[in-house]
């Protein structure tokens, strides 16, 4: 099973929360990848470092944006990621 790549920290009700979504999910439907999203307000840790910037995409574990996905950038960074990973 492929590890799932990218991960979305956002929280309830938050729109921009909702914009990233929807640019992530249109991302892995044309890439194959998967995505998980992590709550900020029942982790701690999260909230800590990064609670002035949700929604925070992190692509391989690494931030890669915050508050707002911008879409040519995210797939290039993993096709970037893909190729270094071969």
């Amino acid at each position: 099973m492929p590890q799932t790549r990218i991960t979305l920290i956002g929280k309830p009700d938050c729109h921009l929360c909702d914009d990233a979504r929807a640019v992530i999910e249109r991302v892995c439907a044309d890439t194959g990848e998967s995505f998980t999203e992590r709550n900020i307000l029942a982790e701690p840790e999260l909230m800590a470092a990064y609670a002035e910037q949700v929604p925070v995409t992190l692509v391989d574990g690494k931030q890669h944006d915050y508050w707002r996905v911008d879409e040519q950038r995210l797939r290039k960074a993993l096709s970037r990621r893909r190729l270094f990973k071969r």
